[in-house]
């Protein structure tokens, strides 16, 4: 069972629809095939809306321990860590440090976009844009009985010219679980799988030429490009891709924050830490709608985007999380 990043990520360039906004499905596929096989109305069970925050752990004690080391000078209370963390299988709950009552963005966005510095990789030359990045919990499965939760990660190497170019390595993670209990019943379920012995050697993909269009300076086209005229949901995608796909040179990185700070819904969350244990600051969007939120996390001093997510509040699940690992320009291509 594929989610829409998932696919995304397999299919790479090769997708007709890759720039293309696709929202929340109102039912999950997962859902249907409960409905049908189902004897009880499961929707019609009582759930109770989340008071925290939850996010799925990296596959390591050691970058849960990092987070909550750096969740400390946040004046926040640090999250237990569960023993089962050990296994790469728990939630830890992430704080925000401006989790009740959040403020508007805009000023925030505005004065971090007037102090940023240049990345790394704004002093690099090379023919390749080279991205490394991770993805957790597309798709996430859930039980008929809405107890047991798993999801499936992945992580992708792209390395791609201005003329479209280049290779995509993807390999797939050993999935996450929110706590012992859903681990062992989707492995006596025989859809979860242990812990990997090994790392698998990567799917290499050539990717054939396409257009790719220089990152454009004139704010307004930025607007355009990010697709804010269909609101902060839209405008949450399309950052996402555009960090995704290019090396985004430091005044482009200041526009995007300018344009968001236009953007009513998002607010303030303040200092977080993405799951690679790397400090940020965030904003969110509250879709009440589809009773979802989206997270943006950006590097407090160079404006790149470290992080994006989005949270399905009820049922709680994570229905996307990517981390952008790294960014560069480099000559050859894995």
């Amino acid at each position: 069972m594929f989610g829409v990043e998932r696919t995304r990520t397999l299919l790479g360039h090769a997708d007709p629809a890759r720039n293309a906004d696709v929202g929340p499905p109102l039912v999950s596929a997962r859902e249907l095939i409960d409905r049908v096989g189902a004897t009880e109305l499961v929707a019609g069970r009582r759930r109770v809306r989340p008071t925290r925050r939850l996010v799925l752990t990296a596959g390591t004690l050691a970058v849960a321990v990092g987070a909550v080391a750096v969740l400390q000078p946040f004046d926040r209370a640090a999250p237990r860590i569960p023993e089962a963390a050990a296994a790469g299988s728990v939630l830890v709950p992430v704080a925000y440090q401006f989790d009740a009552d959040p403020p508007a963005a805009g000023p925030q966005l505005r004065m971090l976009a007037d102090t940023i510095k240049d990345a790394v990789y704004d002093h690099q030359s090379g023919r390749y844009m080279y991205h490394h990045t991770k993805v957790w919990g597309d798709p996430v499965m859930t039980s008929a009985d809405g107890r047991h939760h798993v999801a499936y990660a992945s992580e992708t190497k792209l390395w791609q010219a201005t003329d479209g170019t280049g290779n995509q390595a993807n390999i797939q993670l050993e999935p996450q679980y929110p706590d012992q209990e859903s681990r062992d019943y989707w492995q006596r379920e025989s859809i979860g799988r242990p812990a990997a012995t090994s790392t698998p050697a990567p799917s290499l993909i050539p990717l054939p030429p396409m257009e790719i269009r220089p990152l454009p300076a004139d704010p307004s086209e930025l607007r355009q490009l990010l697709k804010v005229e269909y609101g902060p949901g839209a405008a949450s995608k399309g950052v996402s891709t555009l960090y995704g796909q290019y090396v985004v040179p430091r005044a482009i990185r200041a526009s995007v924050l300018r344009v968001l700070a236009d953007v009513p819904g998002f607010r303030w969350r303040g200092q977080v830490t993405d799951r690679a244990g790397r400090h940020g600051v965030a904003v969110t969007f509250d879709d009440r709608e589809h009773d979802a939120q989206s997270l943006l996390i950006f590097d407090p001093k160079t404006g790149e985007l470290l992080a994006d997510e989005r949270l399905t509040l009820s049922p709680v699940r994570i229905s996307s999380y990517k981390v952008i690992l790294d960014v560069a320009w480099i000559d050859r291509a894995g």
